[in-house]
Formats: C-alpha cells, structure tokens, sequence
C-alpha cells in the first residue's frame, strides 16, 4: 500500500519561511515628529510619534526615565464585512499595551526623563498580523523622530497551520482547525526577544522551531526596516 503525502501549497504561494510583500514609506505624517506607513500583504498601519513632550498632569511624570504611550487603533473600514465600531475597545487597549511593551527595551528612556513619547498608530488594512505590522511601523516611526534606541525592533507572527510551521499567517491560515499563533519581536542587533506571544497549544519542538523561524524573518524585517532608514522608501 502506497501512501501519498499531500503538501498543501499556502493560498498566497509564498514557502513556508517566507514573510508577506513588504511596503514601506517614512515621514507620511506631516505633523508628526516621525512616521510611517508599514504594509505587509493586506495588512497596512501608520505609526506617527509625537514628542519628547511635557506629562499632564505633571504628578505622573517619572523623574528617572521617559514614558512611552502606544495608542493602537483599528478604522472602521479596516476589516471586510461588519464595519468595526469607532473608537477603543479592550484589544485595542490590550494590544496597545503589548506593543509598548515589545518597544520600551530597545529605547534609551533614561535620556528622557520627566517626558512623555507618544505612539499613534491607526490599522488602515487588516488580515492577520496587526500586532506585529503596528510594532514595525512604530519601530520606524521612532527612528525617524529621532529618538534614541539601543536597536531597531522587528517583528513578525509564527505559528501552525494544516500541521506546517509557517512564517506571516494569513487571516485564513489563522482560522485552520490546527492553527498556532505566535507573534514575535526582537531587537536584532542584540538577539533578545522583547514579545513573545502565544494563542493555541504547541509542543516543546513546535516551539523551538516557531521561535527559530520567527527569528530568522525579524532578521529579514530588519534589514528592510534599516534600508528604508537609508532610502527613505523602500518596497519588495
């Protein structure tokens, strides 16, 4: 008896540790200090950093180091079918804090004492990986105001689908009965990882490949993201 292993081919054809098409362009925010306009597949954010500026009320300013805001926020239009209510809700707040999170270790915050850095960023586009594409964009978004950081962050979502690991899932791949889904950050310089996040139930190998995988596309991610320093647009 001869058993054929079927290899389901991904919807989009791109191999299994390959990331999304990626768009890039800086400064497309005129009143903000920085910008950018992060695209990965069909999903698309804008991140603009606003300040150094001064804490209101000035009693929850912190004398020994800066504080960072994220503002993390999907628009009405950004997703097919219902339109998604105006305003924040609680995975907006919980992806807001997530992304704040995966950005603070790589920002010298000590040399802003006393002030306030905030991160807006607005989901124009989503199909999967919104967390991801908003720390990217607001990684670069940083950089461009001038803020200093000790590295780049980049990020990207690993996980499971129809029994692969595979590299950027796709809204359909997320929906796969098997689906794993780990969004990852690191500071690639360094080779620490700032998130790691996970919704389904994986084994130890599992794991160990997802995080091999995710780390080797940040390290991708990161050479678009400090070529498109250099350029000021860049696009694959």
């Amino acid at each position: 008896m001869i058993v054929k292993i079927v290899d389901i081919m991904r919807s989009d054809k791109r191999k299994d540790d390959e990331f999304r098409s990626v768009k890039i362009k800086l400064n497309v925010v005129k009143s903000a200090l920085g910008s950018c306009y992060f695209e990965m597949g069909k999903t698309a954010v804008i991140a603009a950093t606003y300040g150094p500026q001064d804490v209101k009320p000035k009693h929850l300013e912190d004398a020994e180091k800066g504080i960072i805001m994220c503002n993390y926020n999907m628009l009405p239009f950004s997703v097919e079918g219902d339109r998604k209510r105006p305003g924040y809700d609680r995975r907006s707040v919980e992806i807001s804090k997530v992304v704040k999170e995966s950005l603070e270790p790589a920002i010298f915050l000590e040399e802003y004492a006393k002030y306030l850095i905030n991160i807006d960023m607005q989901i124009l586009q989503a199909d999967a990986g919104t967390r991801v594409v908003a720390i990217n964009a607001a990684a670069l978004a940083l950089a461009c105001a001038g803020i200093s950081m000790r590295d780049i962050v980049s990020a990207v979502a690993v996980g499971r689908a129809n029994g692969k690991i595979l590299v950027d899932l796709t809204k359909e791949e997320e929906d796969a009965e098997d689906a794993i889904d780990t969004p990852i950050a690191i500071m690639p310089k360094f080779g620490e990882i700032t998130l790691l996040q996970m919704d389904g139930i994986a084994s130890v190998d599992d794991m160990k490949k997802i995080i091999k995988q995710g780390e080797a596309a940040c390290q991708k991610i990161a050479e678009l993201q400090r070529n498109a320093l250099k350029n000021g647009i860049h696009s694959i």
